[in-house]
């Protein structure tokens, strides 16, 4: 008898083991992630506000990095990749100048009496519809509720349903695609799982498909990094989630703040932050959850207003809005360099900036990673010619990611990933596994 037979029962149960791993863990999200999230007060909210934003992008580009050389002096990238980030950057406001945007009840929106509150979140998922009408809303979009702490859970509650009554009342019962809650100052895994429930009563009120409406998790507090029985909760967090929870956001200030750094000292690139980034990153791998950044909170105004500008008080203006520029870039790079793909803008200057450090990040990088992706390519379609099985699909998925992201956001065109030798076709797939499997298809047909 041989020892696979003779202990059958220790294989059946770790295959069962193994298949709850893989449940767990089941790899990155074939699916595109923005490259921010955009925070705006619930009570500016207008169909038009997206738009408007790229608008004052788009002016805030003139004014301060109208040349490819100035941009780039003033962003902080290198010169040589100025010409090609300037016609990317000014493409893609012109084009989609926000990615994802969250029109905010929580700390863009205040504490106000609960009829103010009533009333904003009817009128602002009137305004959503309404966007949805005219086809202007960005591809990612959402609300963020009040915290359910024990102070604020009711009021969170209300504004959600609420708003998400008026919203469906208005489309038809259609929500917007990529459509998200964030929950903000996440501590235990009872507020999540209340938010599950909660979202579970409200589809179906209205007919929706169970899971239809996801969440995202704010990491705002020590408690959610170490838990009181000295464990990091965010696994059980997600657990919690029931398979709702799309990402997490760390909230930089109230996450330094919490950990009593002083406020002159509260910054993106904090250790503690990047302690806190880092433990995000381990509970979350694999899961297909996606993880942001916090934001820079040192905003590229001028400090001049008005016509009839001096010299001086122009270039004041100037010195100013890259200094805030060349900040938030540094701050960018360093969650681009540690793993985290996205981040917050809290003003519509920052969108220059925010797409410039996203370029230069992946162009700099844009020759090595396609010899690296082409000679794996090579490699699989090899085994592939030969009917070998591929068994190191994860690694090019990883590889694949890198150009599916720096394509999403507008840094390099199609023609930049097929010169990997993946087709137009291949890249819809968006999974390496997915391209190969196709590939040994047409080979066997």
């Amino acid at each position: 008898m041989s020892l696979s037979t003779e202990a059958a029962s220790v294989f059946a149960a770790l295959a069962s083991a193994n298949r709850k791993l893989a449940q767990t863990y089941p790899g990155d999200r074939a699916a595109r992630q923005p490259v921010h999230t955009v925070y705006g007060g619930a009570q500016l909210y207008k169909a038009e506000t997206t738009r408007r934003l790229g608008e004052l992008a788009l002016a805030s580009l003139e004014a301060y990095g109208r040349a490819p050389a100035e941009l780039a002096a003033g962003v902080g990238f290198p010169q040589h990749l100025a010409e090609t980030v300037h016609a990317r950057v000014t493409a893609k406001l012109q084009r989609e100048a926000v990615e994802d945007f969250r029109i905010d009840f929580e700390d863009g929106f205040g504490a106000r009496p609960d009829a103010e509150e009533d009333e904003t979140a009817q009128r602002a998922a009137g305004e959503l519809a309404r966007g949805m009408k005219l086809g202007i809303l960005p591809p990612f979009i959402g609300i963020r509720i009040k915290s359910f702490g024990e102070e604020w859970a009711l009021r969170g509650a209300r504004t959600l349903e609420l708003f998400i009554d008026a919203l469906l009342a208005a489309t038809g019962g259609e929500l917007p695609r990529n459509f998200v809650v964030t929950l903000p100052k996440v501590q235990i895994p009872e507020q999540p799982q209340a938010l599950v429930r909660l979202l579970s009563l409200l589809e179906q009120r209205h007919g929706l498909s169970e899971g239809a409406l996801r969440f995202e998790l704010m990491i705002e507090t020590t408690q959610a990094i170490i838990g009181p029985d000295g464990y990091c909760p965010m696994p059980a967090l997600l657990a919690a989630s029931a398979g709702r929870c799309v990402g997490a956001h760390l909230g930089t200030y109230d996450f330094t703040a919490s950990c009593n750094i002083t406020a002159a000292l509260q910054a993106m690139d904090h250790p503690m932050c990047d302690l806190a980034k880092g433990l995000m990153l381990l509970s979350f791998a694999g899961t297909g959850v996606f993880l942001s950044d916090g934001a820079t909170n040192v905003m590229p105004v001028p400090v001049h207003r008005g016509q009839g500008l001096s010299a001086a008080q122009a270039e004041e203006n100037r010195a100013a809005v890259h200094g805030a520029w060349q900040l938030s870039h540094r701050h960018i790079r360093h969650s681009l360099e540690g793993g985290f793909y996205q981040g917050w803008d809290l003003h519509p200057a920052q969108l220059p900036v925010r797409y410039a450090a996203c370029y230069a990040f992946f162009l700099e990088s844009l020759k090595s990673a396609g010899e690296r992706l082409k000679n794996f390519i090579d490699k699989a379609a090899q085994a592939t010619l030969v009917g070998d099985v591929f068994d190191d699909a994860a690694t090019g998925q990883g590889l694949l990611n890198y150009f599916l992201r720096a394509y999403n956001c507008g840094a390099i065109d199609l023609a930049d990933i097929e010169q990997t030798g993946l087709t137009a076709t291949e890249v819809e797939l968006r999974s390496f596994a997915r391209i190969l499997a196709a590939r040994r298809a047409r080979l066997g047909g």
